[in-house]
């Protein structure tokens, strides 16, 4: 019995310990995701063009983080590839994805606020290689099935059923000869609340 109770009393310890120091912790990881600081980045409903990733080894401390380490995370990590993000709310209007064929192959998700991937896309799967998509709630895609309208006809209907989140667009950039092109495919882009025609 006496082994019983300490181990018992050992476990209600320990487990009050780890609760402790979980909330204590949490503050560190709070306002740390990928939404948050996408949100940070810039104004919604418009694609923000991530800069190139810079060496930052010389200037890290010991814990191994830079200094502003936080706008690392939302760089182009890839010398290949070159990315955008633009944060959206489509509670009032869905979400107009669209840019016309890329200098090479280009690719779109669509995250909720979790980070949970809702809808992917690339140049292959596009409608003449063209990215023109529509993100909407259940009840947009139904009234916008019922009356389509002209500039719509092509376009890809995504059913999201939340209201918050982010939309990543890349293309890639095989030589740097084609960078010029890759950032003007991806400064022409549209992400923008859907008006009616």
């Amino acid at each position: 019995m006496n082994r019983l109770t300490y181990a018992a009393l050992t476990g209600l310890i320990g487990a009050a310990l780890l609760h402790i120091i979980i909330i204590l912790a949490l503050p560190n990881f709070t306002g740390k995701d990928a939404y948050t600081r996408i949100k940070a980045a810039g104004p919604s409903h418009r694609f923000i063009v991530l800069p190139d990733s810079v060496d930052t080894t010389a200037d890290k401390p010991a814990n191994g983080q830079a200094e502003g380490s936080d706008q690392m995370a939302l760089s182009n990590v890839d010398p290949f590839l070159k990315g955008a993000v633009c944060h959206f709310d489509i509670s009032r209007a869905p979400l107009r994805l669209y840019a016309p064929a890329g200098p090479s192959f280009w690719s779109m998700a669509v995250y909720d606020a979790s980070s949970n991937e809702v809808f992917s896309m690339n140049d292959r799967t596009s409608v003449g290689g063209d990215l023109d998509a529509v993100v909407a709630t259940p009840a947009q895609v139904a009234q916008i099935r019922k009356a389509p309208g002209a500039t719509l006809t092509q376009s890809i209907l995504v059913e999201y059923r939340g209201t918050t989140g982010y939309v990543v667009l890349r293309t890639m950039v095989p030589a740097p000869s084609f960078s010029p092109q890759a950032r003007a495919f991806l400064d022409e882009a549209l992400c923008a609340p859907l008006t009616e025609d």
